[in-house]
């Protein structure tokens, strides 16, 4: 088995240390306090510069608190895809409607500006009121993963309707488990669920991604 993990980094210093650690594929966001937004053009070119072989999935998300938005801020993130995608390798982004629903026009735009890049639906998805219903939209808009904590407040709580989401989506979509991950949890996360992807901070909450707790991660999920 091949299980990959994701490491999540917030700032520069998160990058070198996942680096550091051994991750070959990073989130890269900024402001994760808040939840993760999207980082600027310019450390987007420094991690680029920093780690040219390491594949780099750039979230965008134009500000904190709902996944709804305006037509301003849609095409605010229009815009952030154009200017970055030379310099990552995908997309993670999640767009909704007032009433827990996917935004298909909204995803439709984003996934469309994302080109050939392959687009990650977040964590949006665990607000969704039809869990099943929103993966086959998510599966037909064309994304390539769906990062989940299965619709509970971490992933190993969230294990019921992970291992469920994988089985729907089979081979249609990478189901990747995040929230609260960790060196203690992530082999089991992967066996209960059957997924072959996870995601987490590594940052053993200091708010900064740890080198030595990456490669523990990795050791976890090299079954």
């Amino acid at each position: 088995m091949n299980h990959l993990f994701e490491a999540c980094t917030g700032n520069l210093q998160s990058v070198r240390e996942a680096l550091r650690g051994g991750a070959e594929r990073i989130e890269l966001c900024a402001a994760l306090p808040l939840g993760g937004l999207t980082p600027s053009l310019g450390v987007v070119r420094a991690v680029r510069e920093m780690a040219p072989r390491l594949t780099v999935h750039l979230l965008v998300r134009p500000r904190e608190g709902n996944f709804v938005y305006s037509e301003d801020e849609v095409q605010v993130m229009v815009h952030d895809i154009a200017e970055a995608l030379p310099y990552v390798d995908g997309i993670v982004c999640g767009a909704l409607l007032p009433d827990g629903d996917i935004d298909l026009a909204a995803m439709a735009r984003l996934v469309e500006a994302s080109k050939d890049k392959p687009v990650t639906f977040h964590r949006a998805f665990d607000e969704c009121r039809s869990p099943f219903i929103a993966l086959q939209q998510i599966i037909d808009l064309g994304c390539r993963r769906l990062l989940t904590s299965g619709q509970q407040p971490t992933a190993f709580e969230g294990i019921p309707l992970l291992r469920q989401l994988c089985e729907h989506a089979s081979d249609r979509l990478i189901v990747m488990p995040g929230g609260g991950v960790d060196s203690h949890n992530a082999r089991q996360i992967l066996q209960q669920t059957g997924a072959m992807e996870i995601h987490g901070s590594a940052s053993g909450g200091t708010g900064v991604t740890q080198s030595e707790e990456v490669a523990r991660i990795l050791r976890a999920v090299d079954f």
